[in-house]
């Protein structure tokens, strides 16, 4: 080993107790934000009207609440509004400052640590109104209790601006807290919400708590924009509203629910004619991406119960093997919510629940009453039993294929498709991959690559809609094996990260509507078949120029139509511009591909990410846009779509 490298660094002062700081109150949060609210992004913005919106709905599970308004004002400020008990505003005891300064100020304070408040609660840990507060510019809180009416404001990151004062009174009835408060540009890369992300977040909340009503409210244009989510039926409509895109097998969702050792547990689900399962677990009204011990309960239950009567009924013979979890729940849409005291987490991320005792309680629960619905409803049973059986059987022609893949692959270079260019450096963290629709573009984007580290596998027409299809259709078809080889990990149970060729996977496609529609059939086979890929950050969109102009021998490209405009504004609009509209890659020589489109230093790329917190709706997207109804996908378009308009060039 070196001798150089355990010296002493330059610059460095001695190590002393001086150099231990500790951050007093907020200033912890402002210091570290990432690891309170996860990144200072968009996402991370978001996560500010979660936290507020979700001590509302803890009042809510307590039996408070019936109401929560979410305002986006004009000046970018945000208000919350319920109808709970109304945040404490007594001195507190200990801290001798009224209650709701403490909840405001102090880290892991409040009403969810033990002090009897609240039987179940979400929120971030119970530290969510205080870093709300440590992360805006100001926050204010106006609290209705006892026919009073009481305000405090905050400025500058948490500090307190004014005392709490009573500024006023009500009718006694009136109760509840109302928050304002305004993110600070100086912790967030961007202060502006938007109405579509908080509306997914806030409809999924809705339904995951019965009978509570939620109101977003848009008044930052000249029109109030205005959606409210109110479901007496809760996960039942839940269910309902995921299976919009698809066909349900049998009319009426499933709905279990019971107490069990002070664990409350609601389950919906119900089975479609489709090959993909949608299963969706929370704790206390908080998404587990990961599942945990109430999901293994629900997969056990119903696992045996359906084997239980299949082989009762005579459906499945004696000699016959059992049905497994995953043919039962083919084209299975599944809500598993529990309520739990004392949720306990694997890891500070809440992905995954570890309490044993919610296993026990969903496995009791949904396995005694699910047997009564099967024996009452026994064409359901049957209907879901029979679909069992024939994923049962593709199981096996899927695992007869995949064995087929392996024998072939082993066969020629090391399993990799001979249309593949590869790159020569072998560290999967040096290398990517771009998977170009076309030998036309794919002959340039050989051309212009690093060969290093670059590899490029060429695509003929559109792959197969993975979303009407079953995993032996899936090896059968050629450009998707072919891709499956080239990556190396294998697809669903098969799936194994650690053996991925690239870091990176380019989806680089042409510019217009046939290019936009391969890159979804992609991403759908990419999200149904290896999530992972996604979910870990190795999946890319390429970002091609849709413009290039010239004029007196210089060349700018614009990936925009509004940066078309930009750059004609700058350069000046007369006879002796040439603008040529790009209609795919193959327009492009390998030099123009690599400068506009491959090029590290210059290349625009979109990272394309899954948010756990709205992971239902991403789910609903793909059925929607690949799935067997036209209705939904023509609503969704006509909704979503951005009209392009003519350009006064």
């Amino acid at each position: 080993m070196s001798e150089e490298v355990n010296k002493p660094q330059e610059g460095l002062q001695e190590y002393t107790a001086d150099q231990i700081q500790i951050l007093e109150g907020l200033e912890a949060v402002r210091k570290r934000p990432g690891m309170y609210i996860g990144t200072t992004s968009a996402r991370g913005l978001h996560h500010l009207v979660y936290e507020i919106v979700d001590n509302a709905v803890d009042e809510a599970l307590a039996g408070f609440c019936t109401e929560i308004e979410v305002e986006l004002n004009a000046d970018d400020s945000v208000t919350v509004i319920d109808n709970g008990r109304g945040i404490p505003v007594g001195i507190h005891p200990k801290a001798g400052i009224p209650a709701v300064e403490v909840v405001f100020t102090i880290l892991h304070a409040g009403g969810k640590f033990g002090g009897g408040g609240y039987k179940v609660s979400g929120g971030l840990h119970g530290v969510g109104a205080s870093v709300v507060n440590a992360l805006s510019e100001w926050l204010e809180v106006t609290i209705y209790q006892d026919g009073n009416v009481y305000q405090q404001r905050y400025e500058n990151g948490g500090h307190v601006a004014s005392k709490l004062t009573q500024i006023g009174t009500c009718k006694k009835s009136k109760t509840g807290t109302t928050v304002t408060f305004k993110p600070d540009p100086a912790v967030f890369e961007e202060t502006v919400f938007d109405f579509d992300t908080l509306k997914t977040r806030l409809r999924e909340t809705a339904f995951l708590t019965k009978a509570l009503k939620i109101t977003l409210r848009d008044k930052r244009g000249e029109e109030v924009k205005e959606k409210s989510y109110h479901y007496e039926g809760g996960i039942q409509e839940f269910v309902t509203y995921l299976n919009s895109g698809k066909n349900p097998l049998y009319d009426k969702v499933i709905y279990i629910d019971g107490t069990l050792n002070k664990v409350y547990v609601e389950v919906a689900f119900q089975h479609n004619d489709g090959y993909n399962e949608s299963t969706y677990s929370f704790v206390n009204n908080i998404i587990t991406p990961e599942g945990g011990m109430h999901l293994t309960g629900f997969k056990n239950a119903t696992t045996k119960c359906f084997n239980d009567y299949a082989r009762k009924n005579k459906i499945l013979k004696d000699n016959a093997q059992n049905l497994t979890g995953d043919d039962i729940r083919e084209g299975l849409t599944a809500i598993i919510s529990i309520k739990i005291e004392d949720p306990q987490f694997e890891g500070q991320t809440k992905q995954k629940l570890g309490n044993s005792e919610a296993r026990t309680a969903v496995e009791s629960i949904v396995g005694e009453k699910l047997v009564y619905f099967l024996e009452q409803n026994p064409q359901v049973a049957k209907a879901i039993v029979d679909k069992a059986l024939l994923a049962q059987k593709a199981r096996e022609k899927a695992r007869e294929a995949r064995n087929n893949v392996r024998r072939a692959n082993s066969l020629d270079n090391f399993g990799l498709p001979g249309k593949l260019a590869d790159c020569s450096n072998k560290d999967p963290k040096q290398c990517e991959i771009f998977i170009v629709e076309g030998d036309s573009a794919g002959g340039s984007a050989k051309t212009a690559r690093n060969r290093e580290n670059q590899a490029i596998l060429p695509l003929r027409g559109k792959i197969l809609n993975v979303e009407k299809a079953r995993e032996e259709r899936i090896y059968a078809n050629a450009e998707i094996k072919t891709m499956i080889t080239a990556f190396g990990t294998g697809i669903l149970q098969n799936f194994d990260i650690s053996k991925l060729r690239y870091d990176k996977i380019i989806i680089m496609t042409d510019a217009d509507v046939d290019g936009a529609h391969i890159g979804t059939l992609m991403l759908t086979f990419l999200y149904r078949f290896m999530p992972e890929l996604i979910r870990e950050g190795h999946v890319y969109l390429a970002q091609p120029p849709l413009y290039k102009v010239e004029k007196n021998k210089k060349i700018w490209y614009a990936y925009s139509d509004d940066e078309l405009k930009g750059i004609l504004n700058e350069i000046g609009r007369d006879g002796s511009n040439k603008i040529q509209r790009y209609k795919g890659l193959g327009e492009m020589d390998a030099e123009q591909l690599w400068e506009t489109t491959m090029d590290p230093a210059r290349r625009i790329l979109r990272k394309v990410s899954i948010d756990e917190e709205t992971a239902s709706e991403v789910d609903l997207t793909f059925t929607i846009l690949m799935g067997d109804k036209v209705e939904p996908r023509r609503d969704f378009i006509e909704t979503n779509a951005k009209f392009v308009k003519n350009l006064d060039v």
